[in-house]
């Protein structure tokens, strides 16, 4: 009986060797497609995800699959300071120590901040705050946790890059909550950076539910809410009409079946006049009136569409929200949205409107509602924001067709005797 009793626990234990071992490889099945490293050639992986994304995990998993591969052996683990490093990236609950099978675990060792692999594969910690510790030595690949929060970012991302020359094809993982610093907004703009952005809502499922409570209650609705949770880059421009602290987030009213309670929806549409790879985008801005007299900016709809596209796209939102109108400027595109629109359908009712004057003496009137906190959006429209906060009256070269099409719902709903209508096609009473 007693061998019997030995031959099962040992064969109980070779098991869950076999299955703890198994499970580290389960990421791959497990993990969300914005998770999983980027296919194709490049050089930055940069996440920009809100709290409780899972950016960490991404991180160690990555290093991870780097490290036991053998695909790099001189990697760099970067935190805003080496006590952070350690704690989150290699000891945390999501770190490198706790995402290994046994048989496969780095030893940490703590006193020459490294941890070695058993492929031989060494990953060294360093502390952005002294970025100068990263002169010197020489790396294939590199992890950077928390970026945006660096005291010296730029500082600590140059000493990097000059290291970063081993191998035939170095790469760097960096997962933070975006901050509108230059080094991001930067790196957004680079062909060799690849950008996965996510929210803290796509993990709901691991999340602990007070927590997504709390934060709902606390952030939702809030300019920190939409960089903490919705990972947006709060950017904006010197002497823009707009800047961040005047935009405000508040839901619409609605009934008690979940329909939007506003006395008014518009969906005001700019139209490109070409459509091909290097055209301006067409703006589509869904907006509302409540009772009280604020308006919200309920969606943004605009892109680089043909004219079939958008026309599509404006006859579904105008259904679904149960619209009562649809503007467009028809100063560049004349006759076409009417042709469009009567094509797809001939009852929506429709006011063109022409442009007499200026885009910013058209904009100043909305970005002082906007300072009156009399327009809220429903939620963060990270593209129309961003093009909001940049417009520099006379400097600003590209035409900002997304906030031209807000104006337009906006002016219709709040300053309509400011709008110059050149047709009205036709009316539903």
């Amino acid at each position: 009986m007693q061998n019997f009793d030995n031959l099962y626990h040992q064969a109980k234990e070779a098991l869950s060797r076999y299955q703890e071992d198994r499970g580290g490889y389960e990421w791959l099945s497990q993990a969300r497609p914005s998770q999983l490293p980027p296919p194709g050639d490049w050089r930055i992986w940069l996440i920009l995800a809100g709290r409780g994304f899972g950016k960490t995990r991404t991180g160690a998993e990555t290093v991870r699959q780097w490290a036991t591969s053998g695909r790099y052996r001189r990697m760099a683990l970067i935190s805003g300071t080496v006590g952070e490093a350690r704690a989150v990236m290699v000891e945390g609950q999501s770190g490198l120590l706790a995402v290994h099978p046994t048989n496969q675990s780095p030893l940490f060792e703590s006193t020459r901040r490294r941890l070695v692999w058993p492929s031989g594969a060494l990953a060294t910690l360093y502390g952005g705050d002294h970025y100068e510790h990263l002169r010197g030595p020489q790396f294939d690949a590199a992890w950077i946790d928390e970026l945006a929060k660096f005291r010296y970012p730029q500082e600590a991302w140059n000493q990097l890059m000059l290291g970063l020359r081993l191998g035939g094809d170095p790469r760097c993982i960096v997962t933070t909550t975006p901050r509108p610093i230059p080094l991001i907004e930067h790196l957004l703009t680079r062909d060799d950076v690849v950008v996965t952005r996510g929210t803290t809502f796509e993990n709901q499922g691991n999340l602990a539910a007070g927590f997504l409570d709390q934060i709902v209650k606390q952030f939702e609705g809030t300019r920190l809410g939409a960089q903490e949770l919705y990972a947006e880059v709060l950017t904006e421009r010197q002497g823009a009409l707009w800047r961040r602290d005047m935009i405000c987030y508040q839901e619409p009213p609605y009934d008690a079946a979940g329909t939007l309670k506003l006395a008014r929806i518009v969906i005001a549409i700019d139209p490109a006049t070409t459509h091909h790879e290097d055209s301006d985008e067409t703006g589509i801005i869904a907006a509302g009136l409540s009772e009280n007299r604020c308006a919200y900016v309920l969606e943004d709809m605009s892109g680089r569409w043909s004219p079939g596209d958008w026309g599509q796209r404006v006859v579904e939102a105008y259904r679904r929200l149960r619209a009562d109108r649809v503007v467009a400027e028809v100063n560049k595109g004349g006759d076409l949205v009417e042709r469009i629109l009567r094509g797809l359908d001939p009852t929506i009712p429709y006011k063109a409107v022409r442009a007499t004057r200026g885009k910013t003496t058209r904009a100043e009137p909305i970005a002082a509602l906007y300072e009156q906190k009399r327009v809220f959006h429903a939620r963060p429209l990270s593209l129309l924001e961003t093009q909001l906060c940049e417009y520099v009256p006379g400097i600003t070269a590209k035409s900002p067709d997304r906030l031209d099409a807000m104006v337009w719902a906006l002016t219709d709903l709040l300053l309509e005797s400011e709008v110059n209508p050149v047709l009205k096609l036709w009316t539903m009473e």
